[in-house]
């Protein structure tokens, strides 16, 4: 892939809304799913594919109380673990996933959730996005995370005109500085919720709309 060619105008405008973004929603990290340690981040991430945050911390509330360790995921009954985590949907593949990457966890990492992009993809259900949530917000590495929020939005924005999820990833890896590659993805998460959400923009009211490309 081509290193992408950025124009003066096109990085004073992306400044312009990074700008914003901080004024709006500040620069503080902050996680949307609750957790205590690097596995239960793991774990709600891989029950919040296709489940909204909200809901995931409503099962992990009771699911951390009664797996209390890497080990017990491990060794879970999978039909129990399937009815533990049933309310989040797609429960019998994040059931199987969830087991298997314990356990691997166990054999190959030492019990320690691992730090790098390879190693965590190569985890049974975890993708770049579950990867770069632990890189970001566990280990403190620059990633940006691209969930339906920021597709969404980084099309809207114009900064992107890719579907796919990894393209995006690079995408925005090239046009946003690295300081921002963890802030954006929590700021749009806000920004998605609250104004530009997906079924009714309200493009009156965003604080973006004389920068945005695609309106409505």
């Amino acid at each position: 892939m081509g290193k992408r060619r950025i124009s003066k105008k096109e990085k004073e405008r992306i400044n312009a809304i990074l700008e914003r973004l901080d004024q709006k929603y500040s620069r503080e990290y902050k996680c949307y799913l609750n957790h205590e340690n690097p596995w239960q981040l793991l774990i709600a991430t891989m029950l919040s594919a296709q489940c909204t945050d909200a809901r995931v911390n409503m099962v992990t509330k009771d699911l951390f109380q009664k797996y209390k360790s890497v080990e017990d995921f491990a060794n879970a009954e999978i039909s129990e673990l399937e009815q533990d985590i049933h309310s989040t949907g797609f429960y019998k593949n994040k059931a199987r996933n969830i087991i298997a990457c314990c356990r691997r966890i166990l054999t190959e990492y030492g019990g320690e959730v691992p730090k790098s992009i390879e190693d965590l993809t190569s985890l049974a259900g975890v993708g770049r996005k579950t990867a770069n949530v632990i890189r970001g917000n566990i280990y403190h590495e620059p990633s940006i995370v691209v969930d339906t929020h920021v597709k969404r939005i980084s099309n809207k924005l114009g900064f992107t005109n890719e579907s796919d999820p990894e393209k995006i990833e690079f995408e925005l890896m090239e046009i946003l500085p690295k300081d921002h590659w963890i802030l954006y993805n929590i700021q749009i998460i806000t920004h998605g919720r609250t104004i530009c959400t997906a079924r009714s923009p309200k493009c009156d009211m965003c604080f973006l709309s004389d920068l945005c490309r695609k309106k409505g």
